[in-house]
């Protein structure tokens, strides 16, 4: 795929942060499914990791958020060692951000709010399905959501308890976007008090 454009030292903003948004943007105007789509890494407290791809459902100065069942392998490898990494890779744009920082838990408040503007099935979903646990077949995650159906008949659907979301925070953020014969041009922004050092890497 021949490159959409270079990638210059004077093209990153003071704030990285909003490169990041212009690249979303960006995305999200090819049309491509799921541009919010990003694969995040975790590890164990005993160093195991682990990937699994999530949606970023919110990005600001705090860093970037997301939401899950708390009781996930995610969720227990967050509790354990609240550090995380997060990719973004958008193949049309042959574009990659990495995103590495601490990790903490969103406030109860903001989830609600999160929760209460999904669809009504993806609610009741998340009373039905405790995320990454065995199940003996698809008939017995149908009978939780039927049952979860029964127990919250009406519109109004809390949020679970288990369910809630994480905000990785901004130690690092690095873009890289591909270049012919593989020379890409790499910069990694990293947290230095209030602002940010720059460096150019090696792709």
């Amino acid at each position: 795929m021949p490159r959409l454009s270079r990638l210059d030292r004077d093209d990153l903003p003071a704030d990285p942060l909003d490169l990041l948004r212009a690249w979303l943007d960006e995305a999200k105007a090819t049309g491509m499914v799921n541009p919010a789509a990003m694969t995040l890494a975790t590890a164990g407290g005993d160093g195991g990791p682990s990937a699994r791809t999530v949606l970023l459902r919110g990005l600001d100065a705090r860093g970037l958020a997301f939401y899950t069942n708390r009781g996930s392998r995610k969720g227990r490898d967050l509790a354990a060692n609240p550090r995380a990494c997060a990719v973004l890779y958008w193949r049309e744009l042959d574009r990659q951000v990495i995103v590495t920082g601490p990790v903490e838990v969103v406030e109860d408040a903001e989830s609600d709010a999160y929760f209460a503007g999904r669809r009504r099935g993806h609610r009741i979903s998340a009373w039905a399905s405790d995320q990454g646990a065995a199940l003996p077949d698809r008939a017995a995650l149908e009978a939780g959501f039927a049952a979860a159906e029964a127990r919250f008949p009406g519109e109004d659907v809390p949020r679970p308890p288990s369910w809630g979301g994480y905000r990785i925070g901004l130690d690092a953020i690095e873009f890289w976007q591909s270049g012919d014969d593989r020379l890409h041009d790499r910069f990694v922004c990293a947290r230095e008090g209030d602002g940010w050092t720059v460096t150019r890497l090696a792709p």
